[in-house]
């Protein structure tokens, strides 16, 4: 399952009023905009909105509304917030944990690393002190 999330916003200018929504692929977009902040950004780029514009400073001035989280997004969405870091933070855990699934079962024989919580933990703190360095 994707981690997704349905990203609203919707202001007027010139009197034409903008409703613009989609749902965003988070992994995709924060491989591509690690600020979270950006989220404006990537809307207008979708619905091509120049980010040099005027359309867009209006559009900076209102509120992204989140919801209909998918996948691992469920974790981080609460009354309307979502919580970038955390889900960052806990995606850069998964995929840590798919490589070193894989490291244990090619040098170690260690086909399901659930079934080892001491051999994974100790495998993941390894990890965390290599990035640390």
């Amino acid at each position: 399952m994707k981690n997704t999330i349905d990203a609203h916003i919707d202001f007027s200018f010139k009197g034409e009023n903008y409703d613009l929504s989609s749902t965003l692929d988070l992994d995709a977009v924060l491989d591509k905009y690690p600020d979270p902040s950006s989220l404006h950004t990537v809307l207008a780029i979708e619905h091509g909105i120049d980010t040099y514009s005027y359309l867009f400073d209006v559009m900076l001035v209102e509120e992204v509304r989140l919801d209909n989280p998918q996948g691992l997004a469920t974790e981080f969405l609460h009354d309307g917030v979502f919580d970038f870091d955390g889900y960052s933070a806990q995606r850069s855990k998964s995929q840590a944990l798919v490589a070193l699934g894989i490291i244990a079962a090619q040098e170690l024989g260690v086909e399901d690393l659930e079934r080892q919580p001491h051999l994974k933990q100790a495998l993941l703190r390894a990890y965390q002190l290599g990035m640390e360095a």
